[in-house]
């Protein structure tokens, strides 16, 4: 039988029962990935990461519980909070080696920063029942990884009801629901449904993709911004050229053995 720590951590939140919850998992060594698949659809949440230690820093994986997925913040913020303040790492930047390329997590003394690529989306046709499958009217949409669809207001945003199989219907991928904000800069709401879950509670990679769509939209560099999920979070997203620099806070919410 075979022993590992595990870790569950809400990211993008001072306290437990917020944010987006992560499970991590520390390995001296990769495992099967059919195995690493097994573990994170045994955690049900909406994403596990597994990471290993090279020379640089670690290499660094996400699953949700039904495959591998190519960029994950919340889930990078809780890998870093466990290296930081649950393996003894002293310094106070680690590096993770993904298959988005490298990652960098800066510890300060008030929580995470993370330097992550931009992925702008480009302005497309809204798709035909996109509104009726949200529940709520469409002002435009933009698409790369993500469809991003701009809602009139906030109230919007949080009032949605998506039809989750609607969606699926119209693009196989994940939707990002946004407006423009009274008390922060803006506002959004993320759905998965391609990654076995409905809606994501906090989501940094959505963030890579409305944060520089709203830098150009305001003309701001620095938005402060709030997933509206029932969880919800916040976010402090900073535009330096191609790369975005999310800010978080994170905190543990239970430590334990996978035996398996």
């Amino acid at each position: 039988m075979m022993k590992c720590a595990i870790f569950q951590v809400d990211a993008f939140a001072s306290k437990p029962f917020e944010g987006n919850p992560a499970a991590v998992v520390p390995l001296e060594y990769w495992l099967d990935d059919d195995i690493l698949l097994k573990i994170a659809t045994e955690n049900n949440l909406s994403e596990t990461a597994f990471f290993v230690k090279n020379e640089k820093g670690f290499d660094l994986r996400w699953f949700s519980p039904t495959t591998e997925v190519p960029l994950c913040g919340h889930a990078t913020l809780a890998s870093a909070y466990v290296v930081f303040n649950e393996l003894g790492y002293d310094k106070n930047m680690v590096h993770f080696n993904t298959q988005s390329g490298e990652l960098i997590v800066l510890k300060d003394e008030n929580g995470f920063i993370m330097d992550f690529p931009t992925k702008a989306p480009k302005p497309c046709p809204i798709p035909n029942g996109l509104s009726e499958a949200l529940g709520v009217p469409i002002t435009e949409c933009h698409q790369n990884n993500f469809v991003v669809c701009v809602a009139k207001d906030e109230e919007a945003v949080k009032n949605a009801q998506p039809d989750h199989d609607a969606l699926s219907a119209i693009a196989p991928g994940e939707f990002i629901l946004t407006a423009k904000s009274r008390t922060y800069d803006f506002v959004s709401r993320c759905f998965a449904h391609v990654h076995g879950l409905e809606e994501d509670p906090v989501t940094g990679a959505a963030h890579c993709v409305v944060a520089p769509f709203w830098a150009d939209r305001l003309g701001k560099a620095t938005l402060r911004a709030r997933q509206v999920s029932r969880r919800g979070g916040d976010i402090t997203c900073t535009i330096k050229g191609n790369r975005v620099e999310l800010f978080g806070k994170a905190t543990l919410y239970l430590k334990g053995q996978i035996e398996i």
